[in-house]
């Protein structure tokens, strides 16, 4: 960096061969992991993939996502909404109608959790006989230990 350039708020990295990626997950002013946590939680996923389909309503989308609290659809779509990944329409009618769809933005999320939902369906399969490997090896260590104590 040249002398008297100053890095942007939430610079995380650069192109440098060196450069260590976890850095980020410890800087305060990086906004990576703030961004990854958000859009890597549950309910966000749910709601990317459900307004894929089509806008929805508040009820609607509370209906469709199974056990998520109405105080914790609010905050996620006001999340979603001020990281521009969702944009909500007031409708003004008596009583007021609040769709919610995604931006472009989010539609190429989605396209990228797309990808991941397929990448695991295609690998649940080794996935789940690697979980039955680890939990028999570690049935057989922790018979080991207490035949040993």
């Amino acid at each position: 960096m040249e002398d008297g350039t100053v890095e942007s708020p939430g610079y995380c990295g650069d192109t440098d061969p060196d450069y260590d990626v976890r850095q980020w997950d410890t800087r305060a002013d990086c906004e990576v992991r703030q961004i990854l946590d958000r859009i890597a939680d549950k309910w966000s996923l749910l709601v990317i993939a459900l307004l894929d389909q089509c806008s929805m309503r508040f009820t609607e989308l509370k209906r469709e996502i199974d056990g998520v609290s109405q105080r914790m659809l609010t905050r996620t779509l006001r999340q979603l909404e001020r990281d521009g990944l969702v944009q909500r329409t007031v409708y003004p009618t008596v009583p007021p109608r609040v769709d919610y769809a995604l931006t472009p933005l989010g539609a190429s999320l989605h396209t990228t959790i797309k990808a991941l939902v397929t990448w695991t369906e295609n690998h649940q399969n080794e996935i789940a006989s690697a979980r039955f490997a680890y939990d028999r090896r570690a049935a057989e260590d922790a018979a080991l230990v207490a035949a040993n104590a």
